[in-house]
């Protein structure tokens, strides 16, 4: 971090973001350092960070690792200027219910998104981007994607979809395995090199458009 350059005149400069999510925002391979890190040193923005590995989108009784109970540790009195949200892997790779997108049951994917999705508007009225990983192999990951895309539409809500942007993936052998601890988690290289530039851009569109309106 300490050798990350700051951009001048940033449009996010001065901006207090705040990101939930699982290991991919936590850094759970980076030493802690992620494109959450990279942009608020290229920005100069504030942030908080509520990311616990292992963490899931859906909820049920036994679990005490979900977005649904970690965004309660949010002050609710905080002044955010947008909320970015993790698509988490752990909800595929366990087999959680997708449920439809309609859904409000904190028990199943969608219904997961949408609270939060309706918690974050209620309670910080401020823009609300989700984002997904990058591509890799898994079947249940693909139909959260696609059910994020209709929700985000049907929510008005920001979309940064990694998993199916071709041009994103399309990179060389041998900046894989420096961008890649697995086939999940990113390096500190892989978020400063590969996730920044392609998330901070969205952040200066997507913010852009919301003043626009």
């Amino acid at each position: 971090i300490k050798n990350v350059k700051k951009i001048s005149n940033s449009p996010l400069e001065g901006m207090n973001i705040c990101y939930l999510g699982s290991s991919i925002t936590y850094g759970e391979t980076s030493l802690r350092e992620t494109f959450v890190e990279f942009i608020a040193k290229r920005n100069s923005t504030k942030y908080i960070k509520e990311a616990v590995s292992g963490t899931t989108l859906v909820t049920t009784n036994k679990n005490d690792k979900s977005y649904i109970k970690k965004k309660k540790k949010i002050n609710r009195s905080a002044k955010f200027d947008l909320f970015v949200c993790q698509l988490s892997t752990n909800d595929a790779l366990q087999n959680k219910s997708l449920g439809s997108i309609y859904d409000i049951d904190i028990g199943n994917i969608c219904g997961a998104i949408n609270t939060i999705i309706d918690y974050v508007k209620t309670t910080w009225n401020c823009p609300m981007v989700f984002y997904t990983n990058a591509y890799y192999k898994n079947e249940n990951y693909y139909k959260m994607v696609e059910a994020m895309k209709k929700i985000s539409k049907i929510k008005d809500v920001g979309f940064i979809d990694l998993y199916t942007d071709k041009s994103f993936n399309d990179i060389s052998s041998k900046q894989r395995s420096l961008y890649l601890a697995d086939k999940i988690h990113p390096t500190r290289a892989g978020y400063l090199e590969w996730w920044t530039p392609k998330i901070e851009q969205y952040f200066y569109d997507y913010i852009g458009g919301n003043e626009d309106d």
